[in-house]
């Protein structure tokens, strides 16, 4: 199987947000399959700019990525049953994907994967730059929220899980990443709150504290499903619903 790394800087978060950046690496090569910047259809929202520094400047003689001349390939390599996608959160760079008319084959996540790792809940949260400083991974020039930057440290922190998972696996290689497959698959069990008034406390607690509270919560996530599908599953859970 062909592994690759891939990030995606957008226009904004929302569910119709665009991109304007990829960059994917295979496993183990220096060099970029690609890192490009992309024209998108709709304009770039400032709150995007303060966080990758794409400007609309920067992208005004870009091609739109489904005319760019990397479009065919790019929808070849994700969309191939030899290929595993791996992605930090890939939820939601497999759904600015699917907008491109894209969609991954065969898809692994490392924020699931390291959460599922972390079986106590030591970590305050799972996002890439929070484990690239708590893990000690050190690359150089890899710029935070620019996509070739976050794909240096994304392949580094998939090196780290999967020798967990290849020592749980006695080192099968491929059970072990089918093993992180898996886990993508599935939704997450949370640990934590890291908002409202019970912010910071497990979960398995505020059940027994205020159980009143997770059931409103939970409303609140089925009442708008997309993306939510780990909060779901942990709130049912931990009510036993």
């Amino acid at each position: 199987m062909r592994i690759i790394f891939f990030d995606t800087e957008t226009t904004g978060n929302t569910d119709n947000d665009r991109l304007c950046q990829l960059g994917v690496k295979d496993r183990g090569v220096a060099a970029p399959v690609i890192n490009a910047l992309y024209k998108p259809p709709l304009p770039i929202t400032f709150e995007a700019m303060a966080v990758h520094h794409i400007t609309e400047k920067m992208v005004a003689d870009k091609p739109s990525f489904q005319a760019s001349s990397d479009y065919a390939a790019m929808k070849e390599l994700f969309e191939s049953p030899d290929t595993v996608c791996v992605a930090h959160n890939i939820a939601f760079d497999a759904a600015v994907l699917a907008r491109e008319g894209i969609v991954p084959r065969n898809m692994l996540c490392t924020l699931k994967v390291a959460r599922a790792l972390d079986e106590t809940g030591v970590f305050t949260n799972y996002k890439l730059q929070y484990l690239r400083y708590r893990l000690g991974i050190e690359i150089e020039d890899a710029t935070a929220h620019d996509a070739w930057g976050d794909v240096l440290v994304l392949e580094q922190l998939f090196e780290r899980l999967f020798a967990k998972y290849l020592t749980k696996a006695n080192g099968d290689e491929a059970a072990a990443l089918a093993a992180m497959q898996e886990i993508t698959r599935l939704p997450s069990l949370l640990k934590t709150i890291t908002f409202g008034k019970h912010n910071g406390k497990k979960i398995t607690d505020v059940a027994k504290e205020d159980a009143s509270y997770l059931r409103w919560l939970l409303d609140q996530k089925r009442a708008a499903p997309q993306g939510e599908e780990d909060w779901i599953y942990t709130l049912e859970q931990a009510l036993n619903v």
